[in-house]
């Protein structure tokens, strides 16, 4: 058993009731598609947890080039990195769609991972799969083709594989985004997604929302 799966297992709690129920230091606020959570460059002096929706995490070269470096969804902690003394954001957080997003101050989610083993647990456990997350994303950019990074991102997006089965549908994202992401051109966004299209392998749907299919995984996995 992996050591994410161990800690998952030991986690015998709902963690968003239990962090619904920190005295003080909590806030819990709603955003609306394409407001900022925060800033790059803002103060860094909280951990957030995403309750609902989807958020994009971006940033800005000194240039002013923006690149996407990962999108969370439901359960989701970001903005850990003040817990390593990190002053500043290295990186900006803009709702996808309307979230709920609860602020948990530094001092307070200190205290909370000290005096709770099994929150510490979950903690520990996001940490490791966003770590795991990071290395499988430098390996798909180094040896898989752009059809390939653009597949698994769509599936990485409609948690495929999690709890069994894929998302209904998720929301729209712009191929501009999805190029940041995949590392290529819109272009060859739009060629791949129109194939991705023609095979079945998505859908789009009223609403603004995409149905991936988990027949797309056949593109990832063909040599």
């Amino acid at each position: 058993m992996t050591p994410v799966a161990a800690a998952k297992k030991r986690c015998k709690f709902d963690s968003q009731t239990f962090l619904s129920t920190i005295d003080g230091g909590r806030t819990i606020a709603t955003f609306t598609k394409r407001q900022r959570v925060f800033v790059q460059g803002d103060s860094a002096d909280a951990v957030f947890y995403l309750q609902k929706g989807k958020v994009r995490l971006s940033v800005v070269s000194k240039r002013g080039k923006e690149a996407t470096i990962g999108v969370l969804s439901e359960g989701d902690f970001f903005g850990e990195g003040c817990l390593t003394e990190q002053p500043l954001r290295l990186c900006s957080a803009t709702a996808m769609t309307d979230c709920s997003v609860m602020r948990i101050e530094k001092k307070s989610m200190m205290q909370v991972l000290h005096r709770e083993p099994s929150f510490s647990d979950i903690f520990v456990a996001h940490l490791l799969t966003r770590s795991i997350r990071y290395e499988e994303d430098l390996v798909d950019q180094l040896f898989n083709s752009s059809e390939k990074r653009l597949a698994r991102i769509l599936l990485l997006l409609a948690h495929f594989g999690k709890d069994g089965r894929p998302e209904v549908a998720i929301p729209r994202i712009s191929q501009e985004t999805l190029a940041e992401m995949v590392g290529t051109t819109r272009g060859r966004v739009s060629f791949f997604m129109n194939r991705f299209r023609t095979l079945g392998f998505i859908d789009y749907r009223a609403g603004d929302e995409l149905q991936v299919h988990g027949s797309l995984l056949n593109i990832v996995l063909h040599d």
